[in-house]
């Protein structure tokens, strides 16, 4: 099972826009458009960083490179 993490851009820490929550689970999400998948080109998507709340499940797509992803230690959070 994935271990959490907290997530800030820059100075602000991320939170969950539905519960508040501050943990989540990360995984890279591919931004598939029709137009390159007709083409055979889905390789060239986008990808983003998916961060899914570990309380609620609510999902947050970030394409920003400022994303920094922090563990949180054992017995924390």
């Amino acid at each position: 099972m994935a271990k959490p993490v907290r997530a800030a851009v820059g100075k602000i820490w991320v939170k969950c826009t539905f519960c508040q929550g501050d943990l989540f689970r990360d995984r890279e999400v591919k931004l598939n458009s029709s137009g390159m998948e007709l083409m055979n080109f889905s390789w060239a998507n986008e990808s983003a960083t998916g961060l899914i709340c570990w309380n609620c499940g609510y999902v947050q797509l970030f394409v920003n490179n400022d994303l920094e992803l922090y563990k949180v230690k054992k017995g924390e959070g």
